[in-house]
């Protein structure tokens, strides 16, 4: 386990989170010793890797299998030009030690699938899904349920994202079940309906937008403070600036 004590590096570091009330020397330890796992570094990886490093996540474990492209610098800013051609992982892992050399990465550098997910997952004490595909969507979804984890999903495209934030496991104010993935998407469109983002296309600015959503949530969910948004799914659209909020129970 991490040690929770701050250096006077660190005091100084995170004294704007210290000063907060909600969150003071408590709540930043409690994120010092917190461990995150985040799947994908991409459009939303790369936002959630960045802020969630600078706020002082004591271990972030980062999932992709992929390797850094020029069409990927467009969004995905936690690469730089110079990285084209390496591994995701390696290059978030070179960008989160420039922000923080406090934090400690641990790089898993393979696709994630049903049988490799509940190992990983369990490993972890929250878990950031910014994959782009319904099969890993499920595959983690899954895992973070069985091993009573809590997750933290996004999803974009085109000038369109979603959030939302899943505990099954447990139950809310009214005891009753929190919903799951599943009751959320009871199983995956049809193969060719949701385009991906070479496709369709995506506003870069986008995944900042929902990926910074995505790590504020993680935020909350260590220290333990605000309401996560748990049964409630915040939908946002870029072209009219409108952030809507739908609620959806366990079936």
């Amino acid at each position: 386990m991490t040690n929770a004590a701050l250096s006077d590096e660190e005091l100084e570091r995170y004294a704007r989170h210290i000063v907060l009330p909600e969150v003071g020397g408590a709540g930043q330890q409690k994120l010092k010793r917190a461990r995150v796992l985040v799947i994908g570094a991409g459009g939303l990886g790369a936002p959630v890797l960045e802020y969630l490093a600078a706020a002082g996540v004591g271990t972030l474990g980062i999932v992709d299998d992929d390797t850094v492209s020029l069409s990927n610098l467009q969004r995905q800013v936690i690469h730089g030009t110079d990285a084209i051609g390496m591994a995701k992982t390696d290059s978030a892992a070179a960008a989160i030690r420039r922000i923080n050399p406090n934090v400690a990465v641990e790089l898993h550098h393979f696709r994630l699938t049903a049988e490799s997910a509940p190992t990983l997952v369990a490993r972890y004490d929250v878990v950031v899904d910014g994959s782009d595909n319904f099969d890993t969507r499920y595959a983690v979804a899954d895992a973070c349920a069985a091993e009573r984890k809590p997750l933290v999903h996004a999803a974009v495209g085109r000038f369109d994202g979603s959030l939302t934030v899943l505990k099954p496991f447990e139950t809310g104010a009214d005891g009753k079940r929190n919903p799951s993935y599943r009751d959320l998407f009871p199983e995956a469109p049809p193969e060719g309906l949701v385009p991906s983002c070479a496709v369709a296309g995506i506003v870069g600015a986008l995944t900042g937008v929902i990926g910074t959503l995505q790590a504020m949530e993680t935020i909350k969910l260590i220290a333990g403070i605000g309401e996560p948004l748990i049964g409630r799914l915040l939908l946002y659209d870029a072209l009219t600036a409108r952030f809507e909020t739908i609620r959806y129970r366990a079936a």
